[in-house]
């Protein structure tokens, strides 16, 4: 017998949609999840583990929309895991009926609430005002349907914008009176 035909072609049996989150550490059971402030920190450790288990306290909150919920697990682990934001939890808003995300992008920064939405769920004035009033600063992050993240800083007022960095000359007005002493 060859060594060759011992293999199994991985790429023969793709994993069935959403696989991490038919994942055993989610069943029922949820035997090997923990739920936050339960005492159990034996999943806390692997990142892997405690993602589930802020999936599942996810849905435990009882938001009436299934896509909402998936869109802010994914901005969680952007957050938690590419960003490595601090002390990122979620809450739920019961007036919005949305998973809400705060956290710090370092230690010792300023707590922010992040929004969670799909794209094609629409956003009204009152929404954003509510978020608002809780007194922290707001950030809205965009959940495109390719899992593409796009956040957007939402502020109680309007806020001038920096000043450009860098050497800048104003080229076109330059160029401008160029062409007229040519004339």
């Amino acid at each position: 017998m060859s060594k060759a035909s011992d293999r199994v072609d991985v790429s023969e049996t793709p994993p069935p949609p959403n696989w991490i989150l038919q994942h055993p550490a989610v069943s029922v059971t949820g035997a090997l999840c923990c739920i936050h402030g339960s005492g159990d920190e034996s999943c806390s450790n692997q990142s892997f583990f405690s993602s589930l288990c802020q999936y599942r306290e996810m849905k435990n909150l009882e938001v009436g929309d299934s896509a909402q919920v998936h869109a802010a697990f994914l901005v969680y682990m952007d957050l938690a895991e590419v960003r490595r934001w601090k002390e990122v939890s979620c809450v739920k808003s019961p007036e919005l009926q949305v998973v809400l995300l705060e956290g710090r992008e370092e230690e010792g920064a300023p707590i922010q609430t992040v929004l969670p939405l799909p794209v094609h769920q629409s956003l009204c004035h009152k929404s954003i005002r509510h978020i608002l009033d809780r007194g922290f600063p707001m950030l809205l992050c965009a959940v495109a349907s390719d899992s593409t993240l796009v956040y957007q800083r939402m502020t109680d007022g309007l806020v001038t914008p920096d000043p450009p960095v860098g050497p800048f000359q104003d080229v076109g007005r330059r160029q401008h009176r160029k062409r007229r002493q040519q004339r």
